[in-house]
């Protein structure tokens, strides 16, 4: 869906039994907006239904509705998402904001589990979640294609340049054929001139001569067409040479990718299908957990707001005891089970709830290595087919070749019979010239032959020119691409680089972002004996599959400072909750910043914040409003409190 993210207008959230909400409508103006309230309230559901309606899967279906929906309304657009419970799952319909909330749950989203957000203090990959929304298939298919093209311009530049080194030699002989045809021409003319004074002597044999003309005219058309034919041969004979050279250059690259057995390519794709159907499942088992640790989280939330409401009501049972009395003298925490009813211990569920999240780990590093292996096979399964293809390409040239040369052969065996039988008639009128010869008229017709040699060659120093001047004309005509081609290369070099460092800008972007707003954070914040937290990108030798290459990381240090002013480098273990909280914030700012989320994510969400004391979270507050148009936040009353009180505040949900 597309939108304009800079309006300025104030955007509607209705939401209907999404979490703990069953309806609501509420009004967000640009800027901040303050959800203040206390917990249970409906504060992370509320978020959550912005996520749902901006296209994230991250939001629960209330747990006593079979549909929920959202709708927000935005600058004239209008996106909507239905959650349906159906055989044990929630099935996600609509027209979201977002065709794809990726960078949007990574980046702008910035609840409790937010995985950008908790890299930090789980120790995970922060370069993998920075490069997640990369395409580097994609990336590497377009330098394929550049590389390609790159590599046709330079062979016709090749060719080009081959020609230009021919394009002195024909000039110079151009020349020479002129002068040649200027001197055969005077020639000519003389001998013309010596016949025309014969003739005038000999009258009485123009019968005679007019039969000897015939004769070398026709001697002369029909040493013309054999001279066209036998330069035709000797085309056609270097064309066939030419075909044969390039047979054998491709029969050696033949040679170099030998077939690959057909069990082998559909090996690749039975285990490729093995592997898609293994992540597939895994992502659903993740789904699947996902669901009921969400579900179960905010059921105890909501448990717990019922044990106080319960205790805080009607009293009047309890007989003479205080209310006071009675809530020091409860030492239950129990809670009524809400699958089957029964009491059960919270610490039971809550000992559940951590098994469970432990399992959807183990599911998430589980789909992390099917998505290796599965990588690792897609790669073999693209060089194979590119051998194949090679191959296919290879044998269908040599048809080709192959058929051109039997096109050429036999062209030249008719050609050759065309010049036999054109020998023959030369030879015949040869001799009928030397039969009109004779003592009387041996001189006159002597000048009409040679006359009639110099008409030929005339003509043979012709053709020979216009071949020359086409030809030179034709490679004029091709060097004036050469600057077109060379400036179209340089374009390609350029985009090559780009196409090439795009993943490494990225890198050294969101590694400069990273240190830039946490050093601008941490003057901000004051954290004591806390000098530095910064990312440090790094070549290291990993392994990958079988084998070992050279991987970018991200590696995070901490610097502090004893009470003399020493600094010495610590460990994100021994950073304060409130400092792994922080530092997690601005990772995730990070890749907000280097992805150009604001581009087309309105929304900026922020939730559980309570480690982190009132006046620096409003300080962070302040620091992460200039970033999107829309920065939601989810706060304890008393942490609200230390907001600017410009600020929206909703206080009921």
């Amino acid at each position: 869906m597309k939108a304009n993210v800079a309006s300025g207008a104030t955007a509607r959230v209705s939401v209907s039994n999404v979490g703990g909400i069953d309806e609501t409508a509420v009004d967000l103006p640009p800027g901040v907006t303050v959800l203040s309230g206390k917990n249970a309230t409906n504060r992370t559901s509320f978020l959550q239904s912005i996520m749902a309606a901006m296209g994230s899967r991250r939001a629960t279906l209330k747990g006593d509705a079979d549909a929920g929906s959202v709708e927000l309304d935005f600058d004239g657009v209008t996106a909507t998402r239905t959650l349906e419970r159906a055989d044990g799952t929630v099935t996600y319909s609509g027209e979201p904001y977002l065709d794809d909330p990726t960078v949007a749950d990574l980046f702008a989203f910035l609840l409790e589990n937010n995985e950008a957000r908790q890299a930090v203090a789980r120790g995970d990959d922060l370069l993998d979640i920075i490069m997640r929304p990369v395409d580097v298939d994609e990336l590497t298919r377009e330098i394929e294609r550049l590389e390609a093209e790159k590599a046709d311009i330079n062979d016709e530049l090749a060719d080009l340049d081959s020609r230009k080194r021919e394009f002195p030699d024909l000039e110079a002989r151009r020349d020479d054929l002129r002068e040649e045809i200027a001197d055969v021409e005077d020639a000519l003319e003389a001998k013309e001139a010596e016949i025309d004074a014969s003739n005038r002597n000999l009258e009485e044999s123009r019968e005679d001569q007019q039969r000897l003309q015939e004769k070398l005219e026709a001697l002369s058309d029909t040493r013309s067409e054999l001279e066209s034919i036998r330069r035709d041969i000797d085309t056609k004979t270097e064309s066939v040479s030419s075909l044969k050279q390039q047979r054998r250059e491709l029969e050696a690259v033949l040679d170099e990718l030998p077939d690959a057995p057909m069990d082998e390519h559909a090996a690749l794709e039975d285990e490729l299908a093995a592997l898609r159907e293994q992540k597939r499942r895994l992502n659903g088992e993740v789904s699947e957990l996902q669901s009921v640790i969400q579900f179960n989280e905010d059921m105890l939330s909501e448990a717990n707001d019922d044990l106080l409401a319960a205790l805080a009501g009607d009293h009047t049972d309890a007989g003479d005891e205080s209310v006071t009395d009675q809530l020091l003298g409860s030492e239950s925490s129990n809670v009524a089970c809400w699958t089957c009813g029964t009491t059960v211990d919270r610490e039971q569920i809550e000992s559940t709830l951590a098994t469970l999240r432990e399992t959807r780990e183990a599911k998430m590093n589980d789909v992390s290595a099917v998505e290796e292996d599965l990588e690792e096979v897609q790669s073999a399964r693209r060089e194979a087919k590119r051998k194949q293809e090679n191959r296919e390409q290879a044998r269908a040239k040599i048809d080709d070749i192959d058929a051109e040369i039997d096109r050429h052969q036999s062209a030249i065996e008719s050609l050759q019979g065309e010049r036999d039988e054109l020998q023959a008639e030369i030879e015949s009128l040869q001799a009928a010239v030397d039969d009109l010869e004779s003592a009387e008229f041996g001189d006159v017709l002597a000048l009409h032959r040679e006359a009639n040699e110099l008409e030929f060659e005339l003509q043979q120093l012709e053709a020979d020119l216009e071949s020359v001047t086409d030809e030179i004309e034709t490679i004029a005509a091709e060097l004036e691409r050469a600057d077109d081609l060379r400036e179209r290369r340089e374009e390609l070099l350029d985009e090559l680089t780009e196409v090439r460092t795009r993943i490494d800008r990225l890198e050294a972007d969101a590694v400069e972002a990273f240190n830039e707003h946490m050093d601008a954070i941490l003057d901000v914040l004051g954290y004591e004996n806390l000098e530095r937290i910064w990312i440090e990108r790094l070549e290291r030798t990993v392994r990958e599959g079988r084998e070992k290459v050279g991987r970018t990381v991200f590696e995070l240090h901490v610097v502090r400072t004893t009470e003399n002013g020493t600094a010495y480098e610590d460990t994100i273990d021994h950073l304060s909750e409130s400092e792994r909280e922080v530092t997690g914030l601005i990772f995730a700012l990070a890749g907000y910043l280097v992805h150009d989320v604001h581009e087309t994510v309105p929304f900026m969400l922020l939730d559980s914040l309570e480690a982190i004391d009132s006046d620096r979270i409003a300080a962070l507050v302040e620091y992460f409003s200039a970033f999107p148009e829309y920065l939601v936040v989810a706060l304890l009353p008393e942490d609200a409190q230390a907001l600017d009180d410009d600020y929206s505040r909703v206080t009921e949900i």
